[in-house]
């Protein structure tokens, strides 16, 4: 009875109470809390250098999203607000050496199902339509990396667009110690896609063709692709959901 007494006394006397607290930190070996103690500027000084960035990436629409440097391409407002986008004609005048100024190492990426890519591409691109391609391309070491990644697909409507911010979430996670640096900070979408390209410019496309993806030559091709890419959808959500975690993409 006298120690609960006691115990009552100690928990409401604010004095007690203190150097109660004092004679636990004590017990705390110095070096502990001086590592504690750097531990807590290190994350205060993150925290700030996050905000610093997002204040950045908010109030100028001409920085890439690493705030390295302004965008090296001209762009338009295109379908998605969220992503940058080029014209056709701002790609030709890539090609043709209009900003050779700029150190301008660049991959197209076309996310077309292959038969699309084989029946006629843009000269260079790339081949890319599955996340696992994507989750490669981040693997790249640094040097072997380009500068400026240009994603495109038939319309640029809704294949190009999911990889494309596929790749920077999957950016923006690998980096998450190190806000806002990202492996690929300057993307653009294709606006129109290859059918504006094409329809621009055929002297750049190889071979000079188009194959659109509901060509009835290549139901089966399609039909093919699509079982496979809804299978492994279905996976992802099942692997997602024994391991969830939220996060906010900033592109």
């Amino acid at each position: 009875m006298r120690r609960c007494m006691e115990e009552s006394e100690m928990r409401s006397s604010p004095t007690l109470s203190r150097k109660s607290s004092c004679l636990f930190t004590n017990r705390i070996p110095k070096e502990n809390r001086l590592v504690n103690v750097a531990e807590e500027e290190i994350q205060d000084k993150d925290v700030v250098r996050i905000k610093l960035a997002v204040e950045r990436l908010s109030d100028s629409e001409e920085l890439i999203a690493d705030c390295s440097r302004s965008y090296t391409l001209p762009t338009i407002c295109g379908k998605h607000k969220d992503l940058k986008s080029i014209t056709p004609q701002t790609l030709t005048d890539l090609f043709s050496g209009e900003y050779n100024q700029f150190y301008t190492d660049y991959t197209i990426i076309d996310c077309r199902y292959p038969y699309e890519y084989n029946g006629g591409h843009i000269q260079g691109a790339v081949n890319i339509y599955t996340k696992q391609s994507i989750d490669v391309l981040l693997q790249r070491l640094e040097k072997d990396r380009p500068q400026i990644l240009i994603f495109h697909c038939e319309f640029s409507s809704q294949r190009a667009p999911t990889l494309l911010r596929y790749l920077r979430a999957q950016d923006r996670m690998l980096n998450s110690q190190n806000y806002p640096r990202l492996y690929y900070p300057e993307v653009y979408i294709l606006n129109g896609g290859y059918k504006a390209f094409y329809d621009h410019n055929q002297d750049f496309c190889n071979p000079s063709s188009y194959v659109p993806m509901l060509h009835e030559d290549y139901r089966s091709e399609l039909h093919h692709i699509r079982t496979v890419t809804k299978s492994q959808t279905e996976r992802e959500k099942t692997r997602g959901k024994s391991k969830t975690m939220s996060r906010v993409v900033r592109f």
